[in-house]
């Protein structure tokens, strides 16, 4: 979906850019244009980028259990 039509900036290369580091909304601006034009598409923008912040910090969180289960299951053989 489009979210700056002004530079024609999608969520996915906002999400892009956030999995590549971008952590604000000056980053998005720097990186994609974005917010440059009218402006309209500022609040949407740190929505989306809110949500894949989020996302990212607590994916972060989880504890990766695979190797565990990985130990348990050969010492059970």
């Amino acid at each position: 979906m489009y979210i700056c039509v002004c530079k024609a900036v999608t969520d996915r290369q906002i999400k892009q850019a956030a999995s590549e580091g971008a952590c604000s909304l000056r980053d998005l601006t720097r990186e994609l244009g974005l917010g440059t034009g009218c402006g309209k598409c500022v609040p949407a923008a740190r929505e989306v980028l809110g949500a894949c912040l989020m996302s990212q910090a607590s994916a972060q969180q989880q504890p990766d259990t695979a190797p565990a289960t990985q130990i348990w299951a050969s010492a059970a053989r």
